[in-house]
């Protein structure tokens, strides 16, 4: 008996079966108490001395001897009980959620406790699998990532020192440019699985100075890079905001050789514009440049840069970060990146 109450059911359905079982008694002694309702009263007269007759006074049960009370009784235990029960299903639901947004934040986040009924034990049982399977795949990968770099790295730099023995000038050009490019993609692989694998709390971030200082910093470079707007701090993480700046500014110096960053602050959300007047992007090609390595036709040339990655490592900085990224038409030519942050 013990094991089947011990069930979000056998929870559940004890506490309305007491919840009924109480209104039923209650009832029964109420109306034992005050009797059945009496049949209706009939008038009685009495003759007075004078000769006429006089009806009798009627007498009525009090209001609380009737069925007022016990219904009354009966309808707000059944609420209560419906609450609690309503209570019994959704709280570990509402805790496995809470417990996934987590997760998806930091996998190294506290498991669940494995308390309360059957059913809410063996969900957050099969939650702390899961997440510890999740944490040794990530940490596998990572050794696996490391192996690869530097395995890779090794043979790649003897074959650059190799191709100075190469006596042809035009040839030992291109055999360099190819590992220049080789190198380059690997680093840019690397930086991105690393982006996906590492787990970033949430500060207070100055958001208008960390795009002045960006800006600065790229027009201390010779780059033309102009903001504009104000915003107040906003709770992100800091690494992934910068990457995902970063990556949107240097694809908008890439392609049109200037870029501008305006900000639009509001109450709901934060949204960061990077503008460029450049070639910009055929609509139908706009989700295609999220995807990892996707490069579009024209930039398939060495001297364009990026391997396909930066437009991905954006999107999921942002996504981290509860928000979304998209790219939409320039006023007079060009490609704007809207990045929408909310205010949580």
């Amino acid at each position: 008996m013990r094991a089947t109450f011990n069930t979000l059911f056998g929870r559940l359905f004890g506490v309305l079966l007491v919840a009924i079982v109480l209104a039923h008694v209650l009832a029964f002694f109420w109306f034992h108490h005050y009797g059945p309702p009496p049949p209706p009263p009939q008038e009685t007269f009495v003759e007075q001395p004078d000769g006429t007759m006089k009806p009798l006074p009627k007498h009525h049960r009090p209001w609380f001897g009737g069925p007022v009370v016990p219904l009354t009784f009966q309808f707000i235990s059944l609420i209560i009980a419906a609450w609690y029960g309503a209570k019994l299903l959704s709280r570990p639901i509402q805790r496995l959620s809470a417990a996934a947004e987590r997760l998806s934040v930091d996998l190294d986040s506290p498991p669940l406790n494995e308390s309360g009924p059957r059913e809410a034990r063996q969900a957050a049982s099969t939650f702390n699998m899961m997440q510890k399977r999740i944490r040794e795949q990530v940490s596998q990968r990572a050794r696996m990532l490391a192996a690869v770099s530097h395995d890779l790295r090794t043979p790649l730099s003897r074959l650059k020192l190799r191709l100075e023995q190469i006596e042809d000038t035009k040839l030992q050009g291109q055999m360099r440019q190819d590992l220049d490019d080789m190198i380059g993609m690997l680093d840019a692989t690397l930086s991105y699985l690393h982006e996906q694998r590492t787990s970033e709390t949430r500060h207070w971030l100055d958001v208008q100075a960390l795009v002045e200082s960006l800006s600065e910093n790229a027009q201390d470079q010779g780059s033309d890079v102009q903001f504009a707007g104000t915003c107040a701090p906003l709770q992100v993480q800091p690494m992934a905001l910068r990457s995902c700046l970063n990556n949107l500014i240097d694809n908008a110096l890439r392609y049109a050789g200037t870029a501008r960053v305006e900000l639009a602050d509001s109450r709901e959300a934060l949204v960061i514009r990077v503008i460029d007047h450049g070639p910009g992007i055929a609509a139908d090609k706009r989700e295609a440049v999220f995807e990892p390595f996707f490069r579009l036709e024209g930039s398939r040339n060495r001297n364009s840069g990026g391997v396909g990655l930066g437009m991905t490592i954006a999107r999921e900085a942002v996504e981290r970060l509860g928000g979304h990224l998209s790219l939409e038409d320039t006023p007079g030519g060009g490609l704007t990146a809207v990045m929408w942050l909310p205010r949580v």
